[in-house]
């Protein structure tokens, strides 16, 4: 019994020296290393919302923590985290791609549309119409408080069909020159087209 214990615990030896030689390959720890003063202090970036400079290159605004790391580090830190090729300045063209994450948020252009305004009437079966107005959106007026509008004055029904488009329950085109320009003074009358009956689709 005695023999059988020596030889397994000779054997559970043998088997952590194997492993433990497979493990010092890839966590190999030696101690502290010597010029290395700890706990180390990390430098955050203020430009990239307070990132490691580690990190960086990971950040959309990038090419800032760039030149941050330019005016604020010694040249032995721009030499660890800026690459060889770049000069600092954050003015080179971006050659990974950029998936996933927020990212910078672009701001929408406004396409400048010509300001003019639209009526027209089409019908909703035999005798029952519909004014189509368009292009009050141009004019910087939010549709849904003009749908809401146009259906208090109107007592009718009124909705935002379309992204500049609203729809006025029943034939009211007429008054509705007179009504855009005394409700809103930068619609001119003369940029109110009357386009007549339309089909809808």
């Amino acid at each position: 019994m005695a023999d059988a214990e020596v030889r397994h615990s000779e054997e559970e030896e043998e088997e952590e020296e194997d492993a433990g030689s497979d493990g010092e390959k890839f966590f190999s720890y030696k101690g502290p290393v010597k010029g290395v003063t700890y706990p180390t202090s990390i430098i955050y970036c203020d430009v990239c919302d307070g990132w490691p400079l580690e990190y960086l290159e990971f950040h959309p605004n990038h090419e800032k923590g760039k030149i941050w790391i330019e005016e604020n580090l010694s040249e032995k830190m721009q030499a660890l985290y800026l690459s060889p090729d770049d000069d600092g300045t954050g003015e080179h063209k971006k050659k990974r791609q950029t998936r996933g994450g927020r990212g910078v948020i672009k701001t929408k252009k406004k396409q400048e549309k010509p300001q003019r305004i639209t009526l027209a009437r089409a019908s909703r079966g035999k005798k029952k119409f519909v004014t189509v107005i368009t292009g009050l959106a141009t004019y910087d007026i939010d549709l849904k408080t003009a749908s809401k509008y146009f259906a208090g004055v109107f007592a009718c029904g009124s909705s935002v069909t379309g992204d500049d488009e609203i729809v006025i329950q029943g034939d009211c085109k007429d008054d509705l020159f007179d009504l855009l320009t005394e409700k809103w003074g930068q619609i001119d009358e003369d940029c109110i087209d009357d386009l007549g009956d339309q089909k809808r689709s």
